[in-house]
């Protein structure tokens, strides 16, 4: 039976060596692409043949996979619950968590060029980030909910898609940083846009239509 077979009984030497592998996977994968980045380039980072990547991860699809769930991992690896935050607090939690991205290039890297192609026909990341989608949605939903509760505000109709705008201004500018890393702040940038939607739901101002210059 195969370490893949059997995680909790991983020697520590074998789990050392897994964690070595999927930190060139992310730096591979987030520098190639999952397409062109390959199992030998992998394996010549860690000093391994093809065959002792294969051994530990089972195929290229499998350590795709394994790289997204590493990611997630680290996002709540000094959480004691080891699991993201509900209500109010998810705000704040997506907030450091943009902080703490700007010292992990290569994580963030690879995210972001995973994420892009899974939009492809039959990537094996796609489920994974479409599952990721609806359940930080739900999330977020729920945070809001909760949110205007505490502050004895009427629910409004535009949750989902203050949900959805948070999502997409967090990865949006991890990719701005990706390019521009000397102009874009990525944790003040980030905590600017989740701070101005969370206001925009509890405190909507004038339509947007109000600020035309009239002719």
């Amino acid at each position: 039976m195969t370490d893949i077979d059997e995680p909790s009984r991983v020697r520590p030497a074998t789990r050392a060596k897994r964690e070595q592998i999927l930190k060139a996977a992310v730096d591979i994968f987030g520098n190639k692409g999952s397409t062109n980045g390959t199992l030998a380039d992998v394996a010549e980072q860690v000093g391994l043949t093809h065959a002792g990547v294969l051994h530990h991860f089972g195929s290229k699809q499998k350590l795709l996979l394994e790289v997204l769930a590493y990611r997630d991992e680290t996002d709540v690896a000094d959480l004691v619950e080891k699991h993201i935050p509900g209500g109010p607090e998810l705000f704040l939690h997506l907030v450091r968590t943009a902080f703490a991205n700007a010292h992990r290039p290569g994580i963030v890297q690879a995210y972001a060029v995973l994420s892009a192609e899974s939009v492809t026909d039959d990537h094996p990341a796609r489920e994974y980030f479409e599952e990721r989608y609806v359940t930080l949605r739900r999330e977020v939903n729920a945070a809001f909910r909760a949110l205007c509760a505490q502050e004895g505000v009427t629910e409004p109709d535009v949750i989902h898609h203050a949900s959805a705008s948070i999502l997409a201004v967090m990865d949006g500018l991890q990719l701005q940083w990706l390019l521009h890393p000397e102009v874009i702040e990525l944790g003040e940038a980030s905590e600017f846009a989740i701070r101005a939607i969370v206001n925009a739901v509890l405190r909507p101002g004038p339509e947007l239509a109000t600020y035309r210059r009239p002719d």
